[in-house]
């Protein structure tokens, strides 16, 4: 996947040459470029904001360095140009494995109190963090750009490693144990060190069920419960 990220602070995105991600750009799986938008000002003094018409507090990005910005990276990248904005919908993981699916992408981080609403018109997606409020778009664009591309196939060692996630089939995940088998008193649960796969693989389900209940009932309601769900947390309530 070839992702470019327009920025006024590209610098915050050497965050990707590292890690899972890194490793992915050395293998050329992930091609991630940011372009900072102050280089595309026409001004004098590479100004990107000014002062809103109508008067209010603080400034206005300016749209004449984003759109050209977004017009010169659309010369080699022809994805969708996705807005870092609170107009947005809420970034979800259904959200996240729709774009996964995309050979290209463009995110446009903003600042202050906004960007001109002409800018709009060269906007195909807005996406959102949840509802408060960030110092600026790279803050929303990092971990977007992240949970897109660790389900890109070969960035992750397995396909496992995301397809039993939390929120990945909606419910969270099922509890973790290593060694030692037993640490100051607590046991890890004996399915887990039984070595019957079928066992493991409902007690894990069930407990994944169990805890979206508790944690996520919002999400829980949203379930479509299958046989075997129904089957397990009725057998787990009659005890």
């Amino acid at each position: 996947m070839k992702i470019d990220i327009l920025t006024l602070f590209p610098e915050m995105f050497e965050i990707f040459n590292h890690s899972i991600i890194g490793k992915a750009i050395e293998k050329n799986i992930l091609e991630i470029s940011p372009h900072n938008i102050r280089d595309y000002a026409l001004n004098k003094h590479k100004k990107v904001d000014d002062y809103p018409y109508g008067g209010g507090a603080g400034m206005v990005m300016l749209a004449q360095p984003l759109v050209h910005s977004i017009k010169d990276v659309k010369l080699h990248n022809s994805g969708k140009v996705i807005f870092l904005g609170p107009r947005g919908n809420t970034f979800t993981q259904d959200i996240a494995k729709q774009l996964c699916e995309e050979k290209e992408l463009i995110f446009v981080c903003g600042h202050y109190e906004g960007i001109d609403e002409r800018t709009y018109d060269y906007i195909d997606m807005e996406l959102s963090l949840g509802d408060y409020v960030l110092t600026g778009g790279e803050m929303a664009c990092i971990p977007i750009v992240d949970s897109i591309c660790r389900l890109i196939p070969g960035v992750l060692s397995c396909a496992e490693s995301f397809t039993e996630e939390s929120f990945y089939d909606g419910v969270l995940e099922y509890p973790h144990y290593t060694r030692p088998e037993c640490f100051e008193g607590e046991k890890v649960p004996d399915v887990l060190i039984s070595g019957h796969h079928e066992n493991i693989r409902k007690w894990r389900r069930l407990q994944s069920l169990l805890i979206t209940k508790e944690k996520r009932p919002d999400l829980f309601r949203k379930l479509e419960l299958s046989k075997e769900d129904k089957k397990l947390l009725t057998k787990a309530n009659a005890k």
